[in-house]
C-alpha cells in the first residue's frame, strides 16, 4: 500500500483531540523513554509538549549526538532553470507572475558549479521549476553530466518524476533526491496549488518512494510550515520519513523544516498563513528528533544566522551557505528574482566559523560518497 492510501486513512478530528488531551505528565514520561511510536511522537508536538521544551531540547541533543557526532555538513543550491507552468501561490516562480525567466546552458551551468566548488562546497542541490517544455528529463541529465564531476554529492530538486525517469538520472549521477509536498493536508494543498502538474497531490506524494524504488542513496522531505496546521502536518511528516525508512532501510532519510516567507502578489490572499513561532520550531525539530533519532535535519537560510547557531546543538546535521535563490545567482548573468527571500545571507567561510563557533565541525564531504 502506498503512503498516499496509507495517510488517507486518518482522522485529522481525532489527532488534534488527542494533541489538545495530553498531558505533562504524559510527555516527561515520553522523554524519559528509550523509544517513542507513532502516537508518542503525536503527543511531543502537543502543547504539553511546548510546555517541557527544555527536557525535550536536552534528549534531541543527546540523540543527536549518540547519531550523528558534533558534525554539521555544509551544502548549497544551484538553480538552473526558473521556468515553471504551476501557479502556486507562495513561490516567486509562479507561472502568472511577471519576473524574468531563464534556463542556464551547459557552460553557465560549469560556471555555476566552479564557483560553488570555489567555497569549499562537495555537496549540492540543483533545482528548477517545472516545466517540462524548458527542462525535460534530458536537460536536467545534461546539468548532471556538467556536475557530477565537480561535486562529490548532486541531488535533485526538481519537479517529481516517475520511477523510469528516476532511475535514468540517479544513473546519471544523481545521488538522491529532495521532494517536499508542501502541505499534507489535501484540502489546504489544493486550495495553494492553483493550477499545473503539481495539484496532482498523489503523484506529488508518493515520488520519494519513486525514486528509492529507481536506487536513490538519500532522500528529503519537509513541509512548508504556515501553510496548514502546523501539528498535522509534522505528524504526517514524521510518518512519512517512517514509513520510507522501514521499507528501504539502507537509504538516508532527511527532514527539512522551511517556514514561508510571504511574496508580494495578489494570489497571497487565497491562503490563511499560519503562524509558527520560534518555540513551535524547536518542539517540532525535538520532536522527530526524538522520533527519528537516524534521520538527518536540514536547517535552511530561511532561518536567520542567530537562530540557525541556536538550534545546532539541539540537533541540527546539515545547513547551507553561501545561498543564492536566483538561476545564475553565483557567476552568470543574475536576473534578479529569487524563488523566495532568505534571511541568512552568510558566506560559506561565516557558516563554517559559527559551526565551529558552537563546538562543532563543518563538514564538507560525507564520508559515504568518498
Amino acid at each position: 500500500m502506498s503512503f498516499y492510501k496509507t495517510i488517507r486513512i486518518l482522522d485529522d478530528r481525532y489527532l488534534l483531540d488527542m494533541v489538545e488531551s495530553t498531558t505533562t505528565w504524559e510527555i516527561e514520561a515520553l522523554v524519559n523513554q528509550k523509544k517513542i511510536d507513532e502516537k508518542g511522537f503525536l503527543k511531543l508536538l502537543s502543547p504539553a509538549g511546548s510546555r517541557s521544551l527544555e527536557k525535550m531540547a536536552q534528549k534531541s541533543r543527546k540523540e543527536s549526538l549518540n547519531h550523528f557526532g558534533k558534525a554539521i555538513l555544509l551544502y548549497s543550491p544551484i538553480y538552473i532553470s526558473n521556468y515553471c507552468v504551476n501557479r502556486c501561490i507562495y513561490c516567486n516562480f509562479n507561472h502568472e507572475n511577471n519576473i524574468d525567466r531563464k534556463i542556464l546552458d551547459k557552460e553557465e551551468i560549469r560556471k555555476e558549479g566552479e564557483a560553488v566548488r570555489e567555497t569549499g562546497v562537495q555537496h549540492i542541490l540543483i533545482l528548477t521549476g517545472e516545466s517540462r517544455t524548458h527542462t525535460p528529463v534530458s536537460y536536467i541529465e545534461d546539468a548532471l553530466d556538467v556536475l557530477v564531476p565537480i561535486f562529490s554529492s548532486v541531488v535533485l530538486e526538481v519537479y517529481p518524476l516517475k520511477e523510469d525517469e528516476y532511475r535514468r538520472l540517479i544513473k546519471a549521477g544523481a545521488d538522491g533526491v529532495t521532494i517536499y509536498q508542501e502541505t499534507y493536508d489535501e484540502t489546504v494543498y489544493d486550495k495553494v496549488h492553483l493550477a499545473g502538474p503539481k495539484k496532482d497531490y498523489a503523484f506529488r506524494l508518493d515520488a520519494p518512494e519513486r525514486s528509492l524504488k529507481a536506487g536513490a542513496r538519500t532522500i528529503s522531505l519537509g513541509v512548508l510550515l504556515g501553510l496548514a496546521d502546523w501539528r498535522l502536518d509534522l505528524f504526517k511528516l514524521g510518518l512519512h520519513a517512517k514509513y520510507l525508512s522501514d521499507r528501504y532501510p539502507d537509504a538516508e532519510i532527511g527532514l527539512s523544516l522551511p517556514r514561508i516567507k510571504k511574496i508580494g502578489t495578489s494570489e497571497t490572499a487565497r491562503v490563511d498563513y499560519q503562524s509558527v513561532s520560534d518555540r513551535d520550531f524547536v518542539q517540532m525539530m525535538c520532536a522527530l528528533r526524538l522520533f527519528l533519532p537516524f534521520c538527518t535535519i536540514n536547517i535552511s537560510t530561511r532561518e536567520s544566522s542567530d537562530f540557525r547557531e541556536k538550534l545546532i546543538p539541539i540537533g541540527i546535521n546539515k545547513m547551507s551557505g553561501g545561498v543564492s535563490t536566483e538561476v545564475g545567482g553565483y557567476a552568470t548573468n543574475k536576473n534578479g528574482c529569487n524563488q523566495f527571500e532568505i534571511s541568512d545571507h552568510s558566506s560559506v567561510e561565516d557558516v563554517m566559523a559559527m559551526i565551529e563557533k558552537a563546538g562543532y565541525q563543518p563538514i564538507m564531504k560525507d564520508w559515504m560518497t568518498l
